[in-house]
């Protein structure tokens, strides 16, 4: 038996306006506060943010993102960080911002805050930072020794936010608990370094279930611009949830297929929930999950607006020559398709794309 693991942050807040209480909150850990925000979150929310820190004893400096979450840009915000002599690094705005702030963070050996304006990945709890190349290709995982000191999320601030973005949030979401119970049967060592915990399974089980009870209302509570019981429910799930879930208790095919898709330009444009909740069919299509369960899966996707198919994705024609490319990235010695209980090869791989593809145009013609 091995050691069993579960790692999250230290403070998760999640309601109505606390981007407000930022300030206070960043005064407790630092004085002098480095903010990475892009030029338009900076425009959105500068004001508010500036507004929180007017009356603590924290400083801060706005430092604009580079659009990619690169070892370059990583270096090259570390070097800002150390030369203004901030002490806590603050990541405001969308997955690749918190990845770098983390690395940040890590780099300089100081405390970092969290504070999404979206709720549409996994990554604002992990202890961990996706790193890409300059062009968007995935690269590695920095696999990072504390997850984030605070996890801040404004809740008025996501539901102004496009639909979209919570939606992929979901397909996120989605593959948490499919990814664990694979770990688990294959005894594969998690993100946080050891087992699964009774704590993190439940934990990924309630992530989906909360998906699978509130998703389709919330979407359309969302896109009516409402912030409900369900909404706050789904904001959790995608964020919390799915984030403890997936550190604690593994990731397996869903995110190594994710991988294998940023190989095809075609789909860049797509976003990183979309193309797990595609890699989440394929993995199911690799395990032979019974047909009305996946059934079940496909017309989630389909009711919340999650992509079915390859065309979905933005693959015009998918050939076997895109199918092998996204299988042999996917199945690269250091991604997490090898967790899955049972042997996989990019043959078996790229079959499972096809086969996924094809149920999900046959699962959309029934909608029709």
């Amino acid at each position: 038996m091995g050691t069993k693991i579960l790692i999250a942050p230290s403070k998760y807040v999640q309601g109505a306006g606390e981007m407000n209480n930022l300030g206070s909150y960043a005064a407790k850990y630092g004085k002098s506060a480095l903010i990475l925000i892009s030029k338009g979150g900076k425009k959105r929310f500068g004001d508010q943010i500036e507004a929180s820190f007017k009356d603590v004893d924290c400083a801060i400096d706005f430092e604009y993102f580079n659009g990619e979450c690169s070892w370059k840009e990583i270096n090259r915000l570390t070097d800002i960080f150390k030369e203004k002599g901030c002490d806590l690094a603050i990541g405001i705005g969308g997955g690749k911002i918190f990845d770098t702030a983390k690395a940040v963070a890590y780099q300089a050996g100081k405390p970092v805050f969290i504070v999404p304006t979206i709720a549409s990945t996994d990554a604002p709890c992990s202890a961990l930072s996706v790193i890409y190349t300059d062009d968007g290709v995935f690269e590695e995982y920095l696999l990072l020794p504390a997850n984030p000191n605070m996890v801040l999320m404004d809740t008025d601030i996501i539901v102004k936010s496009p639909a979209r973005l919570t939606v992929s949030g979901i397909g996120d979401a989605l593959a948490t608990y499919f990814e664990a119970r694979a770990c688990l049967q294959s005894d594969a060592t998690s993100c946080a370094g050891g087992k699964a915990t009774e704590a993190s399974m439940a934990i990924a089980k309630l992530c989906f279930d909360t998906l699978m009870a509130e998703g389709v209302k919330a979407k359309i509570a969302l896109e009516a611009g409402a912030c409900t019981p369900a909404v706050e429910k789904i904001i959790e799930a995608n964020t919390l949830l799915s984030g403890i879930g997936f550190e604690s208790a593994g990731l397996a095919g869903a995110h190594a297929i994710h991988n294998g898709l940023t190989v095809l330009e075609e789909c860049h444009h797509m976003y990183h929930g979309e193309k797990v909740a595609f890699g989440t069919l394929v993995q199911l299509v690799l395990e032979d999950m019974p047909e009305d369960e996946l059934a079940e899966i496909i017309e989630f996707c389909i009711e919340v607006g999650l992509p079915v198919t390859m065309k979905e994705l933005g693959v015009a024609e998918l050939t076997d020559e895109k199918c092998m490319a996204v299988a042999e990235l996917a199945c690269a010695d250091n991604d997490t398709l090898h967790n899955m209980p049972f042997e996989v090869t990019p043959a078996s791989v790229a079959a499972a794309i096809k086969a996924a593809d094809a149920l999900g145009h046959y699962f959309l013609c029934d909608e029709e």
